[in-house]
């Protein structure tokens, strides 16, 4: 039976957020690693823009959202869908109101406020109105936010991980190996305790496994399956 299909690229933190919200879901896809360099004309064909991820279901239809591809892993029944992590099988089982919208207003001042200003320090050669330190400073208002929010309990929105916590981690693990010798550990403890203990999980470690560059022809290799290169 033909599975879904996931364009990914390995280090992309949206990619990896896709690759976290399907393995938490349980759902089984055929991944396509692609070089961005590269990128194969069946990924132009699914979406033109050429950004990833993006995934094809078997009816033909295209999520090129990462947030998207998360709800839809999380949330569509299905087969395995009492394999499903009893929180996260339903993002909003168990949760308040309240609870719903912080974790969406989190995930969009990620998106929206926090992911530009950590582009910009990562890249601040290509940026040259501020310095990348002047960046830093303004990416560094919303690890103040997470810091709080981890000062009051476990996880980002209460003491069980929510969808808030999968969506984010990719981004703050990206910001922390900007530069390797600034100690974030000194301004934020909470928060880098909670970035060690999510990326040295099963699930995320599973997340980053690698694969060979997809191309035509080749066996397919499925995200819940063995086909992994060394």
């Amino acid at each position: 039976m033909p599975l879904p299909i996931l364009y990914t690229f390995r280090r992309c933190p949206y990619a990896m957020r896709a690759r976290l919200g399907l393995l938490l879901g349980q759902r089984n896809v055929e991944i396509r690693e692609i070089t961005l360099k590269a990128k194969p004309s069946a990924l132009l064909q699914a979406s033109p823009k050429g950004t990833v991820p993006v995934l094809v279901l078997c009816d033909g239809q295209v999520i090129s959202e990462s947030l998207e591809i998360m709800r839809w892993a999380l949330s569509s029944p299905h087969p395995q869908a009492d394999a499903c992590p009893p929180i996260l099988g339903q993002t909003v089982n168990g949760q308040t109101v309240d609870e719903q919208t912080l974790i969406a207003h989190l995930i969009h001042q990620n998106d929206h406020e926090f992911k530009p200003w950590l582009d910009k320090y990562k890249y601040a050669d290509r940026y040259p109105a501020q310095s990348q330190t002047d960046y830093f400073l303004s990416a560094s208002v919303f690890l103040n936010t997470l810091e709080i929010h981890l000062n009051r309990h476990r996880y980002l929105i209460d003491d069980q991980l929510s969808l808030a916590d999968y969506a984010i981690v990719p981004f703050i693990r990206q910001f922390n190996a900007v530069d390797p010798k600034r100690d974030l550990n000194l301004s934020y403890p909470r928060l880098m305790a909670w970035l060690h203990e999510l990326t040295s999980s099963a699930i995320f470690t599973q997340a980053m496994d690698k694969y060979v560059i997809w191309e035509a022809g080749q066996p397919q290799v499925s995200l819940l399956g063995s086909n992994v290169s060394e």
